[in-house]
């Protein structure tokens, strides 16, 4: 029997990143499953076909549903859809002459995403740690290097860590720059909201010449993040298996 039709959502869009570069990247890992097709957006303005899709994925920075907008969301995956969240998804920035701010605006959205992004020391090699080595998610995984920012973010509820990473110093040019808790950075995590389940990885920094617009005219280092890792590209395989597998 062929595979039956999914229906896919992907928001990809926003600030700071090479948003073309990961939506290109996405929608090839999507066109390996010949069962998917993806609608693709740039914000969550059409709440009514997100509801009717099957699964959600999304790339974004400084992209902010409105409270209409956050509880549609809500609804969505309490309902029993699955949401794969990457990156800056949960990032909300505000650049001010004291550093970048991180307003907390949006607390039905993040509290459904799981975590809210604060601060991220500067852009340096660290270590992915496998929390839960026996979720079909990350097993086999293992330990890997990325050079890719270190999220540090306002964790809401009860998360179910699956990889992280530990740091503990100063977020050069954030707000909240001063991080010595001691806490496990979650870096992959699944949140449970209702009867759905947010999948969110927070690697994934990607930055061309040209993305820091407003900021700087031209941004002088090209910046791939982990999309040079086979772990990663993994990872993603895997989480949209996974979202596939959910609606069968």
């Amino acid at each position: 029997m062929p595979a039956p039709l999914t229906r896919a959502y992907l928001v990809a869009s926003g600030q700071f990143h090479d948003i073309d570069h990961a939506r290109l990247e996405l929608l090839k890992l999507f066109a390996e499953h010949p069962s998917i097709r993806v609608t693709v957006a740039k914000d969550y303005s059409d709440i009514a076909a997100i509801q009717a899709s099957d699964f959600l994925v999304t790339y974004t920075c400084n992209v902010v549903p409105t409270e209409e907008q956050q509880k549609g969301l809500r609804a969505y995956i309490e309902s029993g859809k699955r949401w794969f969240a990457l990156h800056g998804t949960n990032s909300i920035l505000e650049f001010l002459k004291e550093g970048v701010n991180a307003p907390e605006i949006a607390p039905i959205f993040m509290e459904t995403l799981g975590t809210q992004f604060i601060a991220h020391p500067p852009i340096m090699p660290f270590t992915v740690k496998t929390t839960d080595p026996t979720h079909e998610l990350v097993k086999g995984i293992g330990e890997f290097e990325t050079d890719d920012e270190l999220y540090l973010c306002r964790i809401h509820g009860k998360i179910h860590t699956l990889l992280h990473t530990n740091f503990d110093g100063e977020a050069t040019g954030f707000i909240e720059k001063t991080w010595n808790d001691g806490q496990p950075r979650p870096v992959y995590y699944i949140n449970k909201v209702g009867k759905g389940e947010v999948l969110y990885l927070n690697l994934g920094h990607c930055r061309g010449h040209w993305d820091m617009a407003g900021i700087v005219d031209y941004y002088p280092k090209i910046e791939k993040g982990s999309w040079d890792k086979p772990q990663y590209y993994e990872l993603l395989r895997r989480a949209l298996k996974y979202c596939l597998d959910g609606v069968r």
